[in-house]
């Protein structure tokens, strides 16, 4: 199958059986969503949804949090996965938006990279949810599953990489769901250690499957 249908039959997959795709994480105002951004890097939604009510409700703006110190930061998150960094963060992210972006969040990769804590794949994530640009964040479950349907090929070795190959071949307007679908079906199909290949209905389009079971294609 070439690749240009297998994208094709994936995104009319999706679209079919995903047409409503979002963020897990809870939030209410692009602020309360860096921050649950920033707090789920290699750490569970699930976790971070249960420790960042009493946070935002102590610190509901980043001059609130900018005023504070890690170390209190780190008591509302110490449960989370490298909560001292986090915490340091967390405290310089609001110091800067203050600062610099005068408390609101900026909507461009350069300056939300700049923030303590944002890496290129938190602010992608804060483009296309906040501001709805063309923006594809990869986080594991997003490489996993590019790799595994054979979105990407073999060369696609780093997070940028599988990136601008998604974004080469996924229409722009997509591109904001098309991160969400990825995201939902690595976690609850496609998943690491034990994939639910039998109830996925991607099956004859997924390289990985065709090629483990040696099936045939859902060529058109």
């Amino acid at each position: 199958m070439r690749k240009k249908q297998r994208y094709e039959q994936i995104i009319a997959w999706f679209k079919e059986n995903m047409p409503v795709a979002e963020t897990e994480l809870h939030y209410s105002n692009p602020y309360e969503l860096l921050i649950a951004v920033i707090l789920s890097a290699q750490c569970t939604d699930k976790r971070v949804n249960m420790i960042t009510p009493p946070l935002f409700q102590d610190f509901p703006t980043p001059e609130v949090m900018a005023a504070s110190t890690p170390e209190v930061i780190f008591e509302y998150i110490r449960s989370v996965s490298y909560p001292n960094n986090k915490a340091k963060h967390l405290v310089g992210m609001a110091k800067m938006l203050v600062n610099d972006f005068n408390s609101e969040i900026p909507d461009s990769l350069e300056e939300l990279t700049k923030l303590p804590g944002v890496g290129r794949k938190t602010a992608n994530v804060i483009q296309s949810v906040v501001f709805n640009k063309a923006a594809m964040a990869v986080d594991t479950h997003v490489f996993r599953v590019s790799h595994r349907l054979g979105l990407v090929g073999k060369k696609d070795t780093t997070p940028l990489s599988v990136e601008k190959e998604l974004i080469k071949h996924i229409p722009e307007e997509l591109l904001p769901i098309a991160h969400h679908w990825l995201i939902l079906h690595g976690r609850y199909i496609c998943q690491a250690r034990t994939p639910k290949c039998a109830t996925c209905g991607l099956q004859t389009s997924c390289k990985e499957f065709v090629s483990t079971y040696k099936v045939k294609e859902n060529n058109p």
